[in-house]
């Protein structure tokens, strides 16, 4: 089952917590037991899992990217973005989780986030659900 659902971003940088959309797509398929694929078809946006209890994380993730690549830089992509073709490289454009008895199997702490790095946009993310006997 493949299912598709927009992300608004409303900053350059930004990480959103798209694991409820998620969710509730891994609910509409009524599959128990399987592999749930999240992909971006982006160049300058990723996915990513980690920690969705304290804010910080995601702003810390954020603040070290942007130390780690610039927005500017001695760059020759002529557009602009190449810091964030480079972050998204950096991020990946899938994520893959397990789930069984119908739900996802992340840690206490996880959650798949969207992030945007060339933002304010609208894009794409989609997921596949894929059962296992």
């Amino acid at each position: 089952m493949l299912k598709q659902f927009a992300v608004k971003t409303g900053s350059r940088c930004q990480m959103i917590d798209i694991t409820g959309q998620v969710r509730s797509v891994l609910r509409e398929s009524g599959y128990q037991s399987g592999i749930c694929q999240v992909y971006v078809p982006h160049t300058t946006a990723g996915i990513t899992i980690n920690e969705n209890a304290d804010p910080d994380v995601p702003r810390d993730i954020l603040a070290t990217l942007e130390k780690l690549v610039p927005l500017r830089g001695n760059y020759r992509h002529s557009e602009g973005n190449s810091d964030a073709h480079v972050k998204a490289s950096l991020m990946g454009s899938s994520q893959t989780v397990f789930f069984e008895n119908g739900t996802l199997i992340l840690g206490t702490w996880q959650s798949l986030f969207f992030c945007e790095f060339d933002g304010p946009r609208t894009r794409s993310v989609y997921v596949q659900v894929t059962p296992v006997s």
